[in-house]
């Protein structure tokens, strides 16, 4: 009888799964077929409970600080990613074990053996992807899907069937065999990963090339005017796509060196939601759909949606799971239709308190009746002067004033106004219904190489939502708290404050502290809180040696 070694079962197993992967890939960038270790990822993701989520978010964000790996949403998601890869390449090696088991105690053929734990896993996949949602053709997704997997176990069991070991002591040759036949497999798998990334990176840089962002004021005067409902709008204005900040003599010093920027460029603001990659829409196919309690129910295409008089507003947004001090926010310049102006032409009954949001990924939330009427509600479709990036939700999103980014889904294609409220994505996983902003003090920068006559410079930007900043300051070891100069006015009533703190330091190692007071005179509490589920609070610090 056969008898292949388990652990040469589960080896063969992993490194053909890397070819596997690869191919998937290749699928996914060709034809937009599923690209099963990101659906895998985004399926446990929707499944899991919230706690053990909430404990994944801690230890990939405590691996990205240990590693000092980068800007924490662009370094998650790429953990993401290879997280879900890896979820892949252990089940292939533990099908190539379970493969080399069977064939120990049966006298099958080994490929008959193979593509039968093949089937097994391709109904597995097809779970999974269907729960997750195609991103391409449905049956051509399944026809390749199926292709893969028997084909893959079809050829692991062959390999495996063999295997010369025919005795319980392997002789010299047998040894040698079946070192060969490894090498053959490892270097077959990683040529066919290498070729198949290398393509992949090719045909993807075309890709990202022709969806580009596009400037939005060239965008918005292609734009036909008026919109389909028949109203009549005034052509845009060139003004209203200007940066949004004030055109005044600031008294305040400048930020000390190495503050964050008061904008945050596109490239740089933090992108999280739940999938490991955005949602890639065809702009042609997209619409938008307004249903339930409107006199006027109705379907918008971008272009009418942007034939709508566009509100540019200049706002801070930040994530509920951010750390103190912590990197997961970013101030942009956002344009797009007043959201209370819309569902006034759509004739919103007065019984409608909720609408709740629907997006491509999945991803869906309800927005009380205060925030859908707030003048400052708008359904965005431009960042920063461009139309808005695949990462950030092109080609809508909302914004709601004085919430946590939980509050503002990306890719939306459906809101129905609705009687009662009910739970959104993250509030079902635990989080808070209100996400309303804690308020946010940073340290930036502790210019040491900037110091003049022992004075240092130190600098930051504190937050909290709407309520605007009134105060900030700093304490140097457990010494008294000194007040900070704020840039002042901020870009917006909406918008994060740079202050700066000129520091009379002294030589020996110092821990400096921050704390803001918010518009309503509230003082920022030094309690420390955990992200969930509230957000996170405490006073930041950081240590520095003069």
């Amino acid at each position: 009888m056969r008898r292949p070694p388990l652990r040469y079962g589960a080896l063969l197993g992993g490194v053909t799964t890397l070819a596997l992967v690869a191919l998937f890939f290749l699928g996914e960038q060709f034809a937009g077929l599923p690209f099963v270790p990101f659906d895998l990822f985004d399926w446990l993701a929707r499944v899991l409970p919230g706690d053990v989520i909430t404990l994944g978010i801690d230890g990939i964000v405590r691996t990205i600080n240990a590693l000092n790996l980068g800007p924490t949403s662009d370094a998650a998601k790429f953990l993401e990613q290879l997280m879900g890869i890896g979820l892949v390449l252990g089940i292939g090696t533990l099908a190539g074990l379970f493969i080399a088991w069977l064939l120990q105690r049966t006298t099958r053929q080994g490929w008959r053996v193979g593509a039968t734990v093949g089937v097994a896993l391709f109904f597995l996949s097809l779970l999974v992807v269907s729960s997750v949602g195609f991103s391409g053709d449905p049956t051509l997704s399944i026809l390749w899907m199926a292709v893969l997997f028997v084909g893959w176990g079809g050829l692991l069991g062959s390999w495996l069937d063999a295997e010369p070991v025919a005795h319980p002591i392997a002789t010299g040759e047998a040894r040698a065999t079946r070192r060969a036949m490894l090498t053959r497999v490892v270097g077959g798998s990683f040529a066919v990963a290498l070729a198949s990334w290398g393509f992949g990176r090719v045909f993807g840089s075309q890709a990202s090339e022709s969806g580009a962002s596009q400037p939005l004021a060239s965008v918005l005067e292609a734009t036909p005017q008026p919109p389909a409902s028949g109203a009549e709008v005034a052509p845009l204005p060139q003004a209203t796509l200007e940066p949004t900040a004030p055109a005044v003599d600031r008294r305040t010093p400048p930020p000390a060196p190495g503050t964050r920027p008061e904008l945050t460029s596109n490239d740089d603001f933090y992108r999280i939601d739940i999938n490991a990659r955005p949602v890639v829409i065809n702009q042609q196919e997209w619409e938008f759909v307004a249903d339930g309690l409107f006199e006027t129910p109705r379907t918008f295409t971008l272009a009418e949606l942007m034939a709508y008089p566009a509100v540019t507003q200049t706002v801070t947004m930040g994530c509920i799971s951010n750390r103190v001090g912590g990197d997961l926010i970013g101030t942009s310049n956002w344009t797009g239709l007043s959201l209370r102006d819309l569902l006034e032409e759509l004739g919103i009954s007065p019984v409608a308190q909720v609408l709740y949001m629907e997006s491509a990924d999945g991803f869906y939330e309800s927005i009380a009746r205060e925030d859908f009427m707030d003048e400052r509600a708008m359904l965005v479709y431009g960042m920063n002067g461009e139309t808005l990036p695949v990462e950030h939700g092109f080609p809508l999103r909302i914004y709601i004033p004085n919430r946590y980014g939980m509050k503002q889904p990306k890719w939306i294609t459906r809101m129905e106004a609705v009687p009662e409220w009910q739970p959104g994505y993250w509030v079902e996983r635990g989080w808070s219904r209100e996400a309303r902003p804690q308020i946010v003090s940073v340290i930036d920068t502790i210019a040491v190489d900037n110091a003049e006559d022992g004075v240092v410079p130190v600098g930051g930007i504190a937050w909290a939502g709407d309520r605007g900043i009134w105060q900030v300051e700093v304490q140097v070891d457990d010494g008294d708290w000194e007040p900070a100069a704020l840039r002042t006015p901020p870009l917006s009533a909406l918008t994060w404050v740079q202050w700066r703190y000129d520091w009379p330091a002294t030589p020996g190692r110092h821990t400096l502290r921050v704390r803001a007071t918010d518009g309503t005179s509230t003082l920022q509490t030094s309690r420390e809180q955990g992200v969930r589920p509230d957000g996170a609070t405490g006073y930041h610090s950081r240590t520095v040696t003069i």
